[in-house]
C-alpha cells in the first residue's frame, strides 16, 4: 500500500530523505529521529523496511554506486579510442558530480560499507565486476602500446583522483570548476596513464 504522501512508499521516502540527510550531516552526524523526520514515516514504518541507520546508508551507497558504475561504463565504452575514452570518463565523472551533487558527495566523503556491514556484499560484488568491465576496456589499449599495465587502485588514483579532489572543493563552495579546467583534468589523466611515446 502506497503512502498518500506524493504516492511514494515509506522506502523510497526513507531512502530519499536519507540521501539528503547524509549529504548535508554525514552518516555519522545523522539519527533514526532526523531520518523518520526527513521522510515522514512512522518507527514501524521505518523498521518495516530498514533493520537500521547502517541498513539504510548501505542501500543507498550501493544503489547509487550502481547506478554511477553504470553510467561509467556506458560511457566509456563508446569510446575505442584511448585516449579518447580517458578523457571522456573524466568529462563524465565531472558531469554527473554537478548533476548529482548528493549522491555524489556521499560517494567521496562517506566510506564505503565493508563487507560485513549492510550493503558491503554488494558493494565489493559490483565493484569487482566494475573493475573486471574495465579491465576488459582497457586491456586491448595495454597490448596495444596506448595505456600502462596499472593496478586498479593506481588506474582509480591517476585517472580521477585530481577530479575527485577538485569535486571536494567544488561541494565545499570553494571553487566551481571551468569548462576549460575540467578538459585539463582529463589531459592530465591521459599524460599519466600512457605508455611512454604515446602523445
Amino acid at each position: 500500500m502506497k503512502s498518500v504522501k506524493n504516492g511514494r512508499d515509506g522506502r523510497t521516502r526513507i531512502i530519499e530523505g536519507a540521501l539528503r540527510r547524509f549529504s548535508q550531516d554525514g552518516v555519522s552526524a545523522t539519527t533514526l529521529a532526523s531520518l523518520r523526520e526527513e521522510s515522514g514515516v512512522s518507527v514501524g514504518s521505518f523498521y518495516h523496511h530498514f533493520a537500521s541507520k547502517e541498513h539504510v546508508f548501505g542501500v543507498l551507497y550501493a544503489e547509487i554506486l550502481d547506478a554511477y558504475q553504470r553510467e561509467f561504463l556506458a560511457e566509456l565504452v563508446r569510446h575505442d579510442d584511448a585516449r579518447a575514452g580517458i578523457e571522456a570518463i573524466v568529462a563524465f565523472h565531472m558531469r554527473w558530480a554537478g548533476e548529482h551533487p548528493e549522491r555524489a558527495r556521499l560517494l567521496i566523503s562517506e566510506r564505503p560499507p565493508r563487507k560485513q556491514e549492510p550493503g558491503g556484499a554488494e558493494v565489493a560484488e559490483a565493484r569487482r565486476a566494475f573493475f573486471r568491465q574495465v579491465s576488459d576496456w582497457w586491456r586491448p589499449h595495454m597490448k596495444n602500446g596506448h595505456l600502462q599495465p596499472v593496478h586498479a587502485t593506481m588506474c582509480y588514483v591517476l585517472w580521477l583522483g585530481p577530479s575527485q579532489e577538485m569535486c571536494r572543493l567544488w561541494f565545499a563552495g570553494a571553487h566551481t570548476p571551468t569548462d576549460e579546467e575540467i578538459k585539463g583534468l582529463g589531459e592530465a589523466a591521459w599524460q599519466s596513464l600512457r605508455q611512454r611515446g604515446e602523445q
